[in-house]
């Protein structure tokens, strides 16, 4: 099927509909639609949509959490052939703010108006009432979402994606995911993945289980409530599961789960053997890739097995290699930068930012290796890089050592300017209300590392320090200056 002749999104979500009407299509537990109901509200928001002005290519912002009506919001702005961008309304207002003013889109959803500037704002579900008129016209944008990054290496930039607003229902949404499925959303929908991976499902036909907040019990409990098929979670969210009593992860029925995805951040070779033993290692995968989709590696339970750490090989049309400082690439086993690129063409372009030229490489900024076989291998962000006494490290190899102590939910690890030593190391430790005293866990760490690794300061903290997504921004843990 050529990409003329690929369904517009819009016709994809039709042809679900007409062959099972009452299929579930999304459920976000205080509401539910089957595949004809959303058809049914889609199309009537995309009627309003286009008699507000939206034309085909225009960029419509929707500012909703993990509900039904982000669902149904993003779906007609594809039949009004746009492009939706998410945002998270727990973003900080004067980067929502920087964003649709940079964005410059045709409306926003989910908004007051004046809220986000001056751009014409409506409710995230307005009175659409009315009846269902039938099909629009197959409406396409030149791209199929845009999406903000993270934020977590510095401010947040808007990724727009070269594949334009088509599905193939019949396609799998990805080679590593169960063809029919019923798919848990656990991260938020304004970050890339899961906004991916959620809306590729719903156009090949997954029903879409959405959790409003990432929880390990709720996790659970989800899971053996709906049958849940495949999971996309970040290894904070595996930590946190398994950090629950024993007595309840081995009570889980995760019988119904073919697939637990995880990416988003490095992961604990401890923390990978225990889902490996708990799933079988067929069921367990690990992704590798950033919202701009310049490249993508996998490796599944069985793979890593026998590559331990590695993050995988690349798919999907992808090739990889790792460079110096010179741009020049290195010998197995040797670290440097890690670069990536499409050979089925430019994935992504930027809004507000230079993008790469077509055809060259690219990187998401992290340095890593590829061993002798060619499987890839991550250390860390390469600007995230700590340089103590001389001696370099990164902070997620002493993260990984902190979150193995009993107490400690989540870490962050962040190189501090020092006069004498070039940089410090300073750690944030989330324990979540334990008794536990700084001092006693700067001991304990100080004993299990190595001494180029030694922290030089550490202090507590009871709440979260990555969001849903898995994703930390460290500069927002910098100790205050003496």
């Amino acid at each position: 099927m050529t990409a003329e002749e690929t369904p517009t999104i819009g016709q994809a979500l039709d042809l679900l509909a007409e062959r099972d009407p009452d299929a579930p299509a999304v459920d976000d537990g205080c509401e539910a639609l089957t595949r004809g109901a959303l058809q049914r509200r889609s199309r009537r928001l995309a009627r309003l949509l286009l008699a507000r002005g939206v034309g085909t290519g225009d960029l419509v912002v929707v500012r909703g959490g993990n509900r039904a009506g982000t669902v149904v919001a993003c779906c007609a702005v594809w039949r009004a052939g746009a492009t939706p961008l998410p945002i998270g309304p727990r973003l900080p207002l004067t980067e929502q703010r920087a964003l649709v003013a940079l964005a410059a889109p045709a409306l926003v959803l989910g908004a007051a108006a004046g809220e986000l500037g001056t751009v014409p704002s409506l409710p995230l579900e307005p009175d659409a009432s009315g009846r269902d008129d039938g099909p629009l016209a197959p409406l396409s944008a030149p791209s199929w979402k845009a999406v903000p990054t993270s934020g977590s290496t510095g401010a947040p930039k808007l990724v727009l994606a070269a594949p334009p607003a088509r599905a193939d229902p019949d396609r799998a949404a990805a080679p590593f995911l169960p063809r029919d499925a019923r798919q848990l959303v656990v991260g938020p929908l304004t970050h890339s993945a899961p906004f991916t991976y959620a809306f590729r499902g719903l156009m090949t036909g997954h029903a879409l289980v959405l959790l409003p907040r990432a929880d390990p019990e709720a996790v659970l409990d989800a899971v053996e409530r709906h049958r849940i098929t495949w999971v996309l979670l970040v290894p904070t969210m595996l930590h946190r599961i398994l950090r629950l009593p024993p007595a309840r992860v081995a009570g889980a029925d995760l019988s119904s789960l073919e697939q637990v995805v995880h990416l988003g951040a490095p992961i604990a070779p401890e923390l990978k053997r225990r889902w490996i033993a708990l799933l079988g290692p067929e069921r367990l995968t690990e992704v590798y890739a950033g919202s701009e989709s310049n490249g993508l590696t996998a490796i599944r339970g069985d793979e890593w097995l026998r590559h331990p750490g590695s993050v995988g090989r690349p798919i999907s049309g992808t090739e990889v290699r790792v460079v110096d400082d010179a741009g020049l690439p290195v010998p197995a086993g040797t670290v440097g930068r890690v670069q990536l690129r499409r050979t089925t063409g430019p994935a992504y372009r930027y809004l507000g930012a230079p993008t790469p030229p077509p055809g060259s490489w690219d990187t998401l900024g992290d340095d890593g290796h590829l061993d002798a076989d060619g499987w890839l291998h991550l250390a860390d962000r390469g600007g995230d890089r700590i340089t103590r006494a001389g001696s370099s490290c990164y902070p997620a190899e002493i993260e990984r050592v902190l979150e193995t102590h009993e107490s400690v939910r989540t870490a962050i690890v962040v190189g501090v300017p020092d006069e004498r030593l070039g940089q410090r190391i300073h750690a944030v430790a989330d324990v979540a209300g334990a008794a536990q005293e700084p001092a006693g866990l700067l001991a304990w760490a100080r004993e299990r590392l190595p001494p180029q690794q030694r922290i030089d300061s550490l202090v507590l903290a009871h709440e979260p320090l990555r969001d849903d997504a898995g994703k930390a921004r460290r500069r927002d843990h910098l100790p205050a200056a003496p």
